[in-house]
């Protein structure tokens, strides 16, 4: 309880240092959703149930002692003649010895034994139930389960992996839009200038005034556009407070954009280390494995069953411990015949595994083919930024040259309009090139399994 408070109250002040102005970086908004996820938070409760059921099984192994206290009233014959033998309190007029007169009474049905009166008895019983040998079932259900801790463990660690390839989405999303609105202001400012710049010439006479309308409607178009930027970037923050758990009231400032760095070595061997770590691979082994311990579970019904039980037991007409009596016993069971119930319970196994194990071979082949795709991506993205930066300069360039063309009079505001609109793309190109350099390289280590939210 005291390290959960402790939790609570680091969250809380970093809110409250978002709302004072402090930014939260992307390795702050990571261990944020990885504390307070729903999704993380799911599969932490998977996790402790894979634990639980362990725990069942290995106490599985041991013996088991039951206490009970059993209260009867009976007057049926058999049950009340037991009841008293039990309490060790039959006499030889239970059986009716004073309706035997000699041997011509033989055939007399004894009153006090075909009838008796009501009996009482308070059975007080401790049982110790153990398992000797069950055909491996027990074993088998351990080992399962141990298999299953392993698949859920994985399983976290995949989903955790995956939490922070959707926050490094968002949170780069949200830097993504913030660009595209400087973009849409730049170009607003631009449409503005043109706007003051055509008025100007059409008072000295240089342009006319379908050049101030189409400059005029290009700015309407500009402010139109600056609207939609703001837009996405509302919605952008939103899905960042969704992923983080927060309410989407809640203040959230973010810290410097954030691009991860290459992966070194070569598809091969990147492919080799994803099937050998990806942790959603190897949440598919384990489950492999725990269907290979589920067969022989079902195997285990083809071999005999020996348990011991050790029972002590008091009887008595009140609620006290009197007339003891103690039984031990073994039982060997051995189903010999069930006209197929068995061998079907295997064969249902046997299949389960032939279906994981064709799953395995199938992911296996998947993140060979993701981590190509990625890595391809990656490197295709890194050429774009470079083209895309390259292009925001000429066009920056262009775009000033035919500005000063217009002012001089020697061109119209088609071309200039053509110019800024080039010029735009041209930026927003380069805002989306380096969107899809982040998501293509944390995509490559989210194939690999090396996507770390712990070390970013």
């Amino acid at each position: 309880m005291i390290a959960l408070n402790g939790l609570r109250l680091g969250v809380i002040a970093l809110l409250m240092s978002a709302s004072a102005g402090f930014a939260a970086d992307l390795q702050q908004c990571v261990d944020i959703a990885l504390r307070q996820n729903p999704d993380i938070e799911a599969s932490a409760a998977q996790l402790a149930q894979a634990q639980a059921a362990l725990t069942q099984a290995q106490g599985g192994r041991w013996p088991k002692l039951t206490a009970s206290i059993t209260g009867t009233r009976t007057n049926d014959a058999l049950n009340a003649f037991g009841l008293k033998l039990e309490q060790r309190g039959a006499t030889f007029n239970d059986f009716g010895a004073g309706q035997f007169t000699g041997p011509g009474a033989l055939g007399v049905a004894p009153a006090n034994l075909n009838y008796p009166g009501s009996v009482n008895n308070y059975n007080t019983r401790l049982e110790l139930q153990i398992p000797l040998y069950n055909g491996g079932m027990i074993s088998g259900y351990i080992d399962q389960a141990h298999s299953f801790v392993k698949a859920a463990q994985a399983g976290d660690q995949a989903a955790r992996q995956q939490l922070v390839f959707h926050v490094i989405q968002a949170y780069q999303g949200v830097h993504t839009a913030q660009s595209y609105v400087k973009v849409a202001l730049q170009a607003k400012a631009t449409a503005e200038a043109y706007v003051n710049t055509t008025r100007n010439l059409m008072k000295q006479g240089v342009v006319v005034r379908s050049d101030l309308l189409f400059a005029e409607v290009n700015l309407a178009d500009m402010k139109v556009r600056l609207e939609e930027a703001q837009r996405a970037e509302a919605a952008a923050v939103d899905q960042l407070h969704l992923l983080l758990g927060m309410k989407l009231d809640e203040p959230l400032e973010i810290g410097p954009d954030y691009t991860p760095g290459p992966m070194a070595g070569s598809i091969a061997a990147l492919q080799a280390e994803a099937v050998a770590v990806n942790p959603g691979i190897n949440a598919l082994r384990s489950q492999l494995v725990a269907s290979r311990e589920g067969v022989n579970v079902a195997r285990a019904d083809l071999y005999p069953h020996f348990n011991a039980v050790v029972r002590q037991e008091w009887n008595a007409p009140t609620l006290q411990q009197s007339a003891p009596s103690y039984t031990l016993a073994g039982v060997l069971s051995w189903q010999v015949l069930d006209f197929g119930v068995i061998k079907g319970a295997i064969g249902r196994a046997e299949a389960a595994r032939m279906e994981l194990q064709a799953k395995l071979k199938a992911a296996e082949e998947g993140v060979r083919f993701q981590v190509a795709d990625a890595w391809r991506g990656a490197v295709e993205a890194e050429s774009r930024v470079n083209a895309r930066v390259d292009a925001v300069a000429q066009a920056e360039e262009a775009e000033r040259l035919v500005a000063k063309r217009y002012e001089n009079g020697v061109t119209t505001m088609v071309e200039v309009m053509a110019a800024q609109t080039q010029l735009d793309k041209s930026r927003a190109d380069e805002v989306a090139a380096r969107y899809q350099l982040t998501v293509q390289r944390a995509a490559l280590r989210l194939a690999v399994g090396k996507l770390d939210g712990g070390q970013l």
